[in-house]
């Protein structure tokens, strides 16, 4: 029998010409500050659209935010909250942008260094300033859910936490504004997404047919969709169904009441950190070598998976679970992320550095069953070269 405690609180409002709505989402008395990454979103009208819904309301901004955003900026943004007495924070940009602005809400009210909530995976947040949403990126999810990762540059480190008080209070998802995304994000939204519907699926079977379903069909939508993003960037159809793709992928439902994995997160983590690779280009290296690496393990799941997603029922099982993971490196750089680390002038040295970093930080017992020791981890990554 399934137990679970389903919340989520976000308001989605999806659609084209949604932003125009921000003027009822904000509270008009409030001091609200913006926050965004680089130039992109004034490039493409999204700024100017933001602005112009909130005219009237009492605005600050905060750029440059960075993919994997960090802490040493994040810290300044909440230095701005403190000095400007704000008292809401609205989210323009993609996941990295809403992950920092979840870290500034919980530590603006922080009465400690705010990296203690990393530290503390979130133990210590007892209240955050309320925040919205303008989703410019499908990839991470982070519009409808209530975790965030957060990197310390000074000390090559990555974590999440995660905390119901950051849902966002509301998020707006219109999929013309990713029409002018460069291939390259959205190539690693696509991967993004598909490996996180893939950490909550690919595990043991637990009776749980309507996530199984719902997640093979969230699968199945990327790989249809995800190459004709990237060939047909002004079809609003395909990016209305990427984008609600992303955002069901991590917004807990497929996740509720099953076994969930994360191995390939979490060592993907550390070769961000270290060697400064895009997530998702850390995602597409990991997934591929864990499921060979835990083909025992996995190996009712990944014949369903096999079967499900690629259509592939007949012949050696064997056969067939290597095809399913063959097929799934296929997909990933057809949609031009690469699944060697070779692809990103790395090599087998890297290898002790990250088993280093995941021993020092906790990372010795991962996986749905804590089978993903050390020893695991090496071999998986030895298995990216």
């Amino acid at each position: 029998m399934l137990n679970f405690d389903f919340h989520n609180p976000t308001r989605i409002l999806f659609g084209e010409n949604q932003i125009e709505r921000l003027s009822q989402l904000v509270p008009a008395g409030a001091r609200v500050l913006v926050l965004y990454g680089g130039g992109s979103i004034r490039a493409n009208g999204t700024y100017d659209a933001v602005m112009a819904a909130l005219d009237g309301h009492t605005i600050f901004e905060f750029g440059g935010i960075e993919p994997n955003p960090s802490y040493e900026t994040l810290v300044e943004a909440i230095a701005v909250v403190k000095r400007e007495n704000i008292d809401f924070l609205l989210a323009v940009g993609g996941g990295s942008v809403i992950d920092g602005t979840k870290f500034v809400a919980a530590g603006s009210l922080l009465d400690a260094d705010p990296w203690t909530i990393l530290e503390q995976r979130a133990k210590n947040v007892s209240a955050a300033l309320p925040f919205g949403a303008v989703l410019t990126l499908p990839a991470t999810g982070s519009e409808m859910n209530s975790g965030s990762v957060i990197t310390k540059k000074a000390t090559q480190e990555k974590y999440a936490f995660m905390s119901r008080l950051v849902f966002p209070q509301f998020a707006i998802l219109d999929p013309t504004r990713t029409f002018t995304l460069p291939a390259r994000q959205v190539g690693n939204g696509i991967v993004d997404a598909f490996v996180h519907i893939m950490e909550q699926y690919m595990t043991v079977a637990a009776g749980a047919k309507v996530q199984d379903r719902f997640a093979e069909g969230l699968l199945q939508t990327l790989v249809e969709e995800g190459p004709r993003a990237l060939a047909e960037p002004d079809n609003y159809a395909v990016r209305a169904n990427l984008m609600w793709t992303a955002t069901l992928a991590l917004n807990g439902l497929i996740g509720a009441g099953v076994p969930q994995d994360w191995s390939t997160h979490m060592i993907g983590h550390e070769l961000t950190a270290l060697y400064g690779l895009d997530h998702a280009q850390t995602l597409a290296l990991v997934l591929p070598a864990m499921l060979r690496e835990r083909r025992d393990a996995k190996r009712a799941k990944l014949l369903q998976y096999a079967a499900r997603v690629w259509d592939l029922r007949d012949g050696d099982e064997d056969a067939r679970i290597e095809a399913a993971i063959a097929r799934t490196e296929e997909f990933f750089r057809a949609v031009g992320v690469g699944t060697r680390l070779s692809d990103h002038g790395l090599g087998k040295d890297v290898v002790p550095a990250v088993v280093a970093a995941l021993e020092a930080h906790g990372m010795a017992n991962l996986g749905e069953s804590g089978e993903v020791t050390l020893d695991v981890s090496r071999k998986v990554l030895e298995r990216c070269v």
